[in-house]
C-alpha cells in the first residue's frame, strides 16, 4: 500500500508527490516526512520562483530523469506543493533513505 505522500499512475508511468519545501536551507536535500508530505529543503529563496526551480531540478537528479519529466502541479506559491514525476526508474520510498545533502 503506497505511503499518502505519493500516488503511482502505472498506465501513465507517473509518480504524483505532495511535497512541503523549506526554502533559504544550506543544501538541497530530502528531510523526512512532513505530516502526510515529503520534506525537502532547498537552498534557493522563494523569491521569483528561484524555489519552485530548484525543487524542480532537485527532484529531477533525484529520480534520475531529464527535467522535462518533472512539472509542478499546485502549489507554486505555497509551501505545500503537488510534483509529477514520469517514467522514473526509482522509488519514492527510497528518498527516506538517503542522508547526504546535495551542496547547492
Amino acid at each position: 500500500m503506497p505511503a499518502p505522500w505519493y500516488c503511482l499512475d502505472p498506465q501513465r508511468q507517473c509518480l504524483s508527490l505532495t511535497v512541503h519545501v523549506q526554502p533559504n536551507s544550506r543544501a538541497n536535500c530530502v528531510a523526512g516526512l512532513h505530516g502526510d508530505a515529503l520534506k525537502v529543503k532547498v537552498a534557493a529563496a522563494a523569491v521569483d520562483g528561484k524555489a519552485n526551480a530548484e525543487l524542480l531540478d532537485f527532484l529531477a537528479r533525484t529520480f534520475a530523469v531529464p527535467r522535462r519529466q518533472v512539472s509542478l502541479k499546485h502549489g507554486a506559491h505555497g509551501r505545500r506543493k503537488v510534483v509529477e514525476i514520469c517514467r522514473s526508474a526509482i522509488a519514492p520510498d527510497d528518498l527516506l533513505k538517503q542522508d547526504a545533502p546535495e551542496k547547492p
